[in-house]
């Protein structure tokens, strides 16, 4: 490869809305920051804090790099890619339902070279390449019974692996892409409400019938019942209220925790990593994190409406959806507004595989931001 090939046109460059990436590597850092609060003075670990600050900043840079060279290709030469992208997504999801780890009853994650790799994460990448390009090879005619089929089947392939995992807090983030999808494509109402009460039917149907692994039941009795329940996600939810309460308005700093740092909120370096900014950053902290995400959302949207075509709108909607959702999931089973699930803090918590995959979506949305307008050489 021509070296002149890796640098980046200065006119594309013009057009690049940075912020767009300033505010993801900023929440990042503050994320390793956290992780290396949440493992430093926790003796139940088996890696240091500073073992964790530092893969958490190396999957950063190499998050970067990334971003880099997808901005070097126009998105739209990238989705011809997107079934590539998927089978491999998919490959790995039967791959790690065969030689997969265990880790507290879930096998959602394989070594390399002693690397975890989490295909679930990856599987996001190559659905919100796939469904986009589906839906814009039809025009954005998702009313045609073929083409709703097609995507309900590239959609429940993976969804149902991960379910097996079972993970299902990260297949809800797979429908909820689609669906954010197929909003935006003028999906007919009356399909998006039998869509609903087909979901709440078989919501049902899976309570009433003990279909719900049990510690998946536990979670939703915990979240609905919290005073008469006594499980694992009750006693690490109630630390968690108990320390975020405690932090205050400015929180009790960098390393002072006692509900963290004790070891009182099992996973707070990942799932529960609000836990850590609520205690030790306080209110204010807890605040400006919520504001950063906000500022991204809306700074997605932004992209989204002003991309050139429908491709690089529905890329930018599917991850919005997927970063709402997860963002409210997250933070709000850590003070009771959600059932547990195990669903990290994008850019926040620890986990390569998780950072990885939202800085090459970021990186995607970047490629639509800087090419909206059609550039002639």
């Amino acid at each position: 490869m021509r070296l002149d090939k890796l640098i980046l046109n200065r006119r594309l460059l013009r057009e690049l809305d940075l912020s767009l990436l300033i505010i993801p590597v900023i929440i990042s850092i503050f994320g390793a920051i956290n992780i290396y609060s949440a493992t430093a003075n926790n003796a139940s670990l088996k890696s240091s804090g500073a073992h964790s600050f530092i893969m958490q900043l190396i999957y950063l840079f190499v998050s970067l790099v990334l971003v880099y060279f997808l901005l070097l290709y126009d998105y739209i030469f990238i989705s011809n890619f997107s079934y590539i992208f998927y089978w491999i997504g998919v490959a790995l999801l039967v791959y790690t339902a065969i030689n997969g780890k265990e880790t507290q009853g879930a096998r959602c994650w394989f070594l390399v070279f002693g690397v975890p790799i989490e295909p679930g994460e990856i599987i996001k990448v190559g659905l919100i390449l796939l469904i986009a390009k589906i839906i814009n090879d039809t025009e954005g005619h998702v009313n045609n019974l073929k083409t709703l089929i097609k995507i309900a089947l590239y959609t429940a392939l993976p969804v149902a692996f991960i379910i097996k995992e079972p993970n299902v807090g990260l297949a809800v983030i797979c429908i909820c892409i689609v669906l954010g999808m197929l909003f935006i494509s003028n999906l007919d109402f009356k399909i998006i409400f039998a869509a609903i009460i087909l979901g709440l039917l078989c919501c049902f149907l899976g309570w009433k019938l003990n279909l719900f692994q049990g510690h998946q039941m536990e979670r939703i009795n915990s979240f609905l019942h919290p005073s008469a329940s006594s499980t694992d996600s009750t006693f690490q939810v109630d630390n968690s209220i108990l320390a975020i309460g405690s932090g205050g308005l400015w929180g009790k700093g960098f390393l002072h925790s006692t509900q963290v740092s004790g070891g009182f909120i099992p996973e707070a370096e990942s799932d529960m990593i609000f836990s850590v900014v609520g205690e030790e950053w306080g209110l204010i902290g807890a605040l400006v994190l919520l504001l950063l995400y906000i500022i991204l959302l809306v700074k997605i949207l932004k992209t989204a409406r002003q991309s050139k075509d429908l491709l690089g709108k529905l890329i930018c909607v599917g991850y919005f959806s997927a970063l709402l959702f997860s963002v409210y999931q997250n933070i709000g089973m850590t003070i009771r507004r959600a059932p547990v699930a195990g669903i990290t803090l994008p850019f926040m918590s620890a986990g390569g595989s998780s950072l990885l995959s939202n800085f090459i979506i970021i990186g995607l949305i970047l490629n639509v931001s800087m090419r909206k307008k059609k550039i002639n050489f």
